[in-house]
């Protein structure tokens, strides 16, 4: 007999766990060999939820009978909905700002040309900084990587060799900035996502982390500092 509140851990669990397993080392294979995106990694996961599924019904986990993988699926699909929602407002922004394109005048290039000529009348290891600050705060606007990169090297790349300013500085900057602020940007449609799933406002999460942006900020700056102080 089985005393109350435990529960026995059988071959069902174990394939369960073993199904999650590949299906974290098929997602790994898939993001850095064959460049798989969100579509790709979405169905990976659907698949690993029908095994897992599946797997349940054979062993009768919990008594699960087929009817719960739909009606599983269907409770899971309605959390999303709202997180859904949320990543759709911040893509939206983006598209009210008029995209990513940097051949189209757009209010994100209007900003972006401003800046480049502020960035262009310093020089010294102020510039390097102030291009850390600025593709900080431009990530807000742009978190993706790839549309920011577009977007801003082409300007900050020649103007770092105007004002003294190595162009691996520059890269650095840019990579600094776009990484380390990604975990605080509202427009951030993966971080909203999360939050959304997770239900936790983000006023809250944004209190809550803060002060761990100031250390990283302050840990970036130190390393824009030493990589044009060294010539990097």
């Amino acid at each position: 007999m089985k005393e109350e509140g435990k529960h026995e851990f059988n071959l069902g669990h174990k394939l369960v766990l073993l199904t999650i397993l590949l299906g974290i080392i098929w997602v790994v294979w898939g993001v850095t060999k064959k460049g798989y995106y969100i579509p790709e990694i979405a169905s990976q996961f659907f698949v690993m939820g029908l095994v897992a599924g599946i797997i349940g019904v054979v062993f009768k986990l919990n008594n699960m009978k087929v009817d719960d993988i739909a009606s599983s699926f269907q409770r899971g699909a309605a959390d999303l909905v709202g997180a859904a929602l949320v990543v759709g407002m911040a893509k939206g922004i983006l598209i009210i700002l008029g995209g990513s394109d940097p051949s189209t005048p757009t209010v994100l290039n209007t900003i972006l040309n401003g800046m480049g000529k502020t960035v262009g009348q310093i020089g010294g290891g102020f510039a390097a900084w102030f291009m850390y600050l600025f593709q900080s705060i431009f990530n807000f606007f742009v978190v993706s990587g790839s549309g920011q990169a577009a977007l801003t090297m082409p300007i900050m790349a020649p103007l770092s060799d105007l004002v003294g300013v190595s162009r691996q500085t520059a890269v650095l900057a840019f990579q600094l900035g776009d990484g380390l602020t990604n975990v605080i940007v509202p427009t951030s449609a993966c971080l909203m996502g999360v939050l959304g799933v997770a239900r936790i406002d983000w006023g809250k999460w944004a209190k809550w982390q803060i002060k761990m942006q100031g250390f990283l900020f302050l840990l970036g700056t130190i390393f824009i500092i030493i990589a044009h102080i060294i010539g990097f």
